[in-house]
């Protein structure tokens, strides 16, 4: 499981590095040859979503190494704090947007292109938002927060790029629309930004595990032997790909040590054939 993660993550970040500066080498020529300043800056700001990939990959590599005597638990949480790092430049993103999107207001300049620099805006538009969704795609079959961030990179350039030609084709008229759009889709992504950094940050502090998953281990426990008289205490340790469980049974008091190691033995066992996570489980006497 930790080489499948390691090499999607691998097939992500280096899709999109080469995706996005092959992008910014036909918008910074566009804007060269418009003079126009914004699509240009737009070109900087596609080549920015390479260096948010490069992270991703930092982060797979990082986490992917196995555990050594510094680290028993591996090294999985990196992923959580790339997510973090990648989430924080996305919302910087999202703060950048908001102010173009007031000074453009402001301006009160539409926007004139070329039909060239038009088509690599259309094309950008399309490839940017396939990416995105290759990402996620990525992201939901690894459940990883740090795929799922740089997804909204791709999106955020692909609404930069679309808000240009909205500005283009409707700033006659509707001088004010890719402004509007561009604070409410700023909104948008800074909100998507803090969501990421919260999850990621709820698994590197720790987080209660949801009752369907407590109720499938209590089962679990209970199936074992109608010795146990209660499952309680529940805790689940996330480190990425390597999770530990600590939960308390009552056994009854007349059970020898012997007996009770040996009851817990077969609990750990049921635990990780159903589950495939390493249990240690505490007992107490029957109250």
């Amino acid at each position: 499981m930790k080489n499948e993660k390691k090499k999607i993550g691998y097939l992500e970040g280096w899709v999109s590095i080469l995706i996005n500066t092959a992008l910014f080498v036909f918008k910074f020529i566009a804007g060269m040859k418009s003079h126009s300043i914004a699509v240009v800056a737009d070109a900087w700001h596609t080549l920015s979503d390479s260096f948010t990939s490069i992270i991703v990959i930092i982060g797979f590599w990082l986490g992917a190494k196995p555990a050594d005597k510094e680290h028993p638990f591996g090294h999985g949480m990196i992923e959580n704090i790339s997510s973090i790092i990648i989430a924080t430049l996305l919302g910087g993103v999202g703060i950048t947007f908001f102010i173009d999107s007031i000074k453009k207001i402001l301006a009160k300049e539409p926007l004139e292109l070329n039909i060239f620099t038009v088509i690599v805006f259309l094309i950008s538009v399309l490839v940017k938002e396939a990416l995105a969704q290759f990402s996620f795609y990525l992201g939901k079959k690894i459940d990883s927060g740090a795929l799922r961030a740089d997804g909204w990179h791709h999106r955020s350039d692909a609404i930069a790029s679309l808000l240009i030609l909205a500005g283009v084709f409707t700033g006659k008229y509707l001088w004010w629309i890719d402004g509007a759009l561009g604070i409410v889709v700023s909104i948008l992504i800074v909100m998507t930004a803090k969501e990421i950094i919260f999850s990621s940050s709820g698994r590197i502090i720790g987080e209660e595990p949801d009752e369907s998953f407590k109720k499938k281990v209590g089962e679990i426990v209970s199936n074992v032997s109608s010795s146990i008289k209660e499952v309680h205490h529940i805790h689940l340790h996330d480190y990425g790909d390597h999770k530990e469980l600590t939960l308390h049974i009552r056994l009854p008091n007349k059970m020898s040590v012997e007996e009770s190691h040996n009851l817990t033995k077969e609990i750990e066992s049921a635990i990780h054939k159903n589950l495939s996570i390493d249990t240690t489980v505490h007992v107490e006497p029957e109250k």
